[in-house]
């Protein structure tokens, strides 16, 4: 049975890695989070009932409209929270999920992950949350900022069970501020969306000499089956929200945030070691990935 096991698990890495025409590097595959969620995202792409393309027409989701009809009163309540400076980076270790975002300029103010709209958000962005609320396969959206200077690293996101559509808001409507997917560019344009499978690798950059302002949004992808819609939906319910942030004290910290604090110090040890000597680094790294994988072999 763990060699049936271990060969579902080389097959779903393979196709992971393989999909798109940008890939990483052997090594660099290999460490990635992409690497350790390819079952089950396998699973995603395997029973997905919309094209598994880099983009996909916005016609995909029908119910999107109605964000893309009030996109001007959405862009308002954006911009008064930025002149209260409330989309910003975590001031804290309490974002596994985009804490090395913030260091390249990046930041956000949360409306809902993957369950009712944050507090924070009822009280200072009524009129998106009650938009968000008409849409049930919205499972998390926020505000985000890419001011000029600012790029997002070159990455895949971990889970295959949403879609990201963008609207933008306020946007330099250049060329020169745009998120690159799978090696195809778009430029944010303001009241226009765009919808893109964010499993495959994409980078994001502003040199246009203006701020960007959007709606950022996970959908949840639809499924071919009953079943399956099931399945999706119970991990998003109970694995993705686990990773809520806070743009308050008033809002929920889920149980990755509240222990990525502590993850986050032994990362520093390893940034100090990598600094200090990079074989040792790689060494331990390697080692303990194959004593982690030779534990989990033994279990099976």
């Amino acid at each position: 049975m763990k060699y049936v096991i271990l060969l579902i698990f080389i097959v779903s890495v393979l196709y992971v890695h393989y999909r798109g025409r940008v890939r990483y590097k052997f090594w660099r595959q290999l460490s990635d989070h992409s690497t350790f969620t390819a079952p089950l995202n396998g699973f995603m792409y395997l029973f997905s009932r919309v094209p598994t393309t880099p983009y996909l027409p916005l016609e995909t989701f029908p119910e999107l409209k109605t964000l893309q009809d009030n996109w001007q009163e959405i862009r308002e309540e954006g911009q008064q929270l930025m002149a209260l400076q409330e989309i910003k980076a975590s001031d804290k270790y309490n974002d596994a999920g985009f804490n090395s975002f913030f260091k390249t300029g990046w930041k956000r103010f949360y409306l809902k992950w993957y369950e009712e709209a944050h507090p924070s958000a009822h009280q200072l962005c009524p009129k998106t949350t009650a938009l968000l609320k008409t849409i049930p396969s919205i499972k998390a959206a926020m505000f985000a900022t890419l001011p000029d200077g600012s790029r997002l690293p070159r990455h895949r996101d971990p889970y295959a069970g949403s879609l990201r559509y963008h609207l933008g808001l306020a946007t330099p409507n250049d060329d020169r501020c745009f998120i690159e997917v799978d090696g195809k560019c778009y430029s944010w344009r303001d009241g226009e969306g765009v919808l893109f499978d964010e499993t495959y690798i994409h980078y994001a950059e502003n040199t246009s000499g203006e701020n960007r302002l959007i709606l950022f949004c996970d959908v949840e992808r639809p499924m071919r089956y009953r079943w399956t819609q099931a399945v999706n939906h119970w991990l998003g319910r109970n694995l993705m929200s686990a990773a809520v942030a806070p743009n308050s004290d008033s809002d929920r910290v889920g149980g990755i945030n509240r222990a990525f604090k502590y993850i986050y110090s032994i990362r520093r040890v390893g940034k100090r070691l990598k600094k200090w000597n990079k074989p040792v680094y790689y060494l331990i790294k390697w080692l303990l990935f194959g004593g982690i994988a030779a534990l989990i072999w033994w279990a099976l």
